[in-house]
């Protein structure tokens, strides 16, 4: 009765949300007078509806009931605890239900709390909202019942794909759902607005924690991925600029241009048709994001290919949604009025440039992800869009917008001199000069872009915490503490992109046991290999005694894991991780003569990537804090006025 109570409170959300729709398309209809009154209880049930259908799929996983289909097929006894719960979303039906008890419940906070928008935009948010629910309800309903039973109970499930049995599925997939989640809410409450005609700094600053959430869990979820492909697939590299992954970079890239536009909105009243159309075109990536990665036209290590039935449904609802959108904008974008002047030297002017630039690098990854699957369609020809058109055309531009983010907080709003600005950059200027001329005289002889990446480093970092000086630290509101941390996380990240791609040193041999390799500082000694075993594998272990310098030796121990169900062989790289850098090992096949394959890398610096990125979400947290509790004073304010 589990899998049937869960299908019947998914039926009755989808009922609910029906009902929420057609409660906000009355209440526009007519003075609105009342009308959040009524919707605001149904959002929050069907809420919490979902999040009890969602609960009662884990609960199926968890106990291992075979007579449920997606269970068969997704999980098996043998199979260690943690990977039946975060198999919940390893699988199509399970992510799609996941991703909608996160869309409903992120629905019922807004219905819950919200309390600045007027009670038509309101209505009219949570009625937007309830259309985009309805059409992924009626996909899961018709299209991807993961309640669905299989008769008879199978004997023993399929397993779980051997390379998402990884703590990293309990924490990537969700944080990026909340993260394409929150952009859905920020598309609503832009809907909303449009149909109100309420564009204005009260809409901004209401639409603005959810973009700054989403941005946070969207730059979380992505690092952990990455970290996640890098430590697992055993290829060394840290971003593929494959179109899985482009699919979560897109939308990153599209709530970082609007992000910065509502900033601008709700504190300058600036840049209102702007923010609207950025907020359309974060969602469609979210919604592109889904599409690509649900509907079978991609092959990748991260995608759920599924039949063509089932992207043809996903393409109807973005087109749908998007178009609508975009209709919807085209009607109503005279009536949105124009907002507070600014002149190009200010700091409003820095930030329509960043998003100029950040719209122009998602327009190239855009391309270079869609283009091949559209010749594909056309012509049946297979291409490959790779690495070096990508850095070719993008990193250019991200050394542009990583410069335009460091002199932006230094200008002043409304308008700014020349000579104040050449002031106040001269420090990170220098900065950048002397880390050239290091580079130049000490380091040995790089690329240009890595070159130019490491300098701006520098600067930027300088620049990061420039908006501190001659500041009372203690009176600094905390939302200045985030900006801060999240510009010198970039800083950081870029630095660490830069030495991997300068310094890294790689060696692939066939070894023999005994022999002795050298990969950057360390020492290297293959002492042979050995059959392990795990809950659900076997594997081939090699031993790898390393050295660096007079140091103590210690242990690496990549191994070649073999999984029954289903049978698959996977590489678990051994990794060494230092201040200095990390050693990457991993072991291939071995031949009949006892030699295996090694391959070695030295990565200086890698771990900065990743320590940027955190760095990053952690002053995106201060700074939502610091927002929010700046809003809340605010109202109590008026409240007591």
């Amino acid at each position: 009765m589990i899998a049937e109570a869960g299908l019947a409170a998914l039926w009755l959300a989808a009922a609910l949300c029906g009902l929420q729709l057609v409660f906000g398309i009355m209440a526009l209809r007519s003075d609105g007078t009342g009308a959040v009154n009524a919707i605001r209880p149904v959002a929050i049930i069907q809420g919490l509806l979902t999040v009890f259908s969602f609960a009662m799929l884990v609960w199926l996983f968890m106990r291992t009931d075979l007579s449920v289909e997606l269970v068969a097929a997704n999980s098996h006894s043998a199979k260690p605890m943690i990977y039946k719960f975060s198999g919940t979303w390893g699988n199509h039906e399970g992510s799609m239900l996941l991703w909608v008890a996160i869309l409903a419940l992120s629905g019922s906070l807004v219905a819950m709390f919200e309390k600045r928008l007027k009670e038509r935009t309101l209505t009219a948010t949570l009625a937007a909202q309830a259309a985009i629910g309805l059409g992924f309800y009626a996909f899961l309903i018709f299209a991807s019942n993961p309640f669905a039973r299989l008769s008879p109970a199978a004997v023993e499930g399929r397993g779980l794909n051997p390379l998402l049995q990884d703590p990293g599925l309990a924490f990537h997939p969700p944080t990026l759902y909340v993260g394409y989640v929150g952009l859905s809410i920020a598309f609503s409450f832009a809907v909303g607005a449009l149909l109100t005609r309420d564009v204005g700094p009260t809409f901004a600053r209401a639409m603005r924690p959810w973009v700054l959430a989403s941005w946070i869990f969207l730059t979380i979820g992505i690092a952990a991925g990455s970290y996640w492909a890098y430590y697992e697939l055993g290829w060394g590299g840290w971003w593929f600029w494959d179109p899985v992954e482009n699919a979560s970079l897109m939308p990153w890239l599209a709530a970082t241009a609007l992000l910065h536009s509502v900033t601008v909105l709700a504190t300058r009243d600036a840049l209102r048709a702007w923010t609207i159309m950025l907020a359309v075109v974060a969602f469609s990536m979210s919604m592109l994001g889904t599409f690509l990665v649900r509907s079978g036209v991609l092959t990748s290590v991260h995608a759920f290919a599924v039949d063509p039935q089932r992207g043809g449904f996903i393409l109807a609802l973005l087109i749908i949604y998007i178009g609508g959108a975009l209709a919807l904008y085209a009607t109503r974008v005279s009536t949105v009025r124009e907002g507070a002047q600014f002149e190009f030297m200010s700091r409003e002017g820095a930030l329509v440039a960043n998003n100029l630039l950040l719209s122009a690098i998602l327009g190239i990854v855009l391309i270079g992800t869609l283009y091949p699957l559209g010749v594909e369609a056309v012509t049946g020809e297979q291409l490959s869009v790779g690495p070096p058109y990508f850095n070719a055309t993008a990193g250019p531009l991200a050394l542009l917008l990583v410069a335009a983010m460091a002199v932006g907080p230094l200008l002043r709003w409304r308008r700014d001199s020349w000579r104040n600005v050449m002031n106040r950059i001269s420090l990170p200027v220098l900065i950048t000069a002397l880390a050239l001329m290091a580079l130049v005289f000490l380091a040995s002889p790089i690329g240009i872009l890595p070159m130019l990446g490491l300098m701006l480093a520098a600067g930027v970092a300088a620049a990061s915490i420039a908006p501190l000086w001659k500041r009372n630290l203690r009176r600094t509101p905390m939302f200045i503490y985030g900006m801060v941390i999240a510009h010198l996380g970039i800083a950081v990240s870029m630095a660490g992109m830069a030495f991997e791609s300068a310094f890294s040193e790689e060696v692939l041999v066939a070894s023999a046991p005994g022999e002795t390799h050298q990969v950057g500082p360390y020492s290297v000694t293959f002492d042979g290999t050995r059959p392990v075993a795990g809950p659900n594998w076997t594997a081939i272990e090699g031993g790898l005694t390393v050295q660096r310098g007079d140091g103590d030796p210690f242990v690496l121990a990549p191994q070649s894991r073999m999984f029954s169900s289903p049978q698959t062989e996977t590489n678990e790289a051994a990794i060494r991780t230092g201040w200095t850098g990390q050693l990457y090992t991993v072991l291939g096949s071995t031949d009949g003569n006892g030699r295996s394959q090694l391959r070695l890398w030295y990565k200086p610096f890698v771990t900065l990537i990743w320590f940027g990125a955190l760095l990053i979400a952690l002053g995106g947290l201060l700074s939502l804090i610091g927002r929010v509790r700046r809003e809340k004073r605010a109202m109590e304010r008026e409240a007591w006025a």
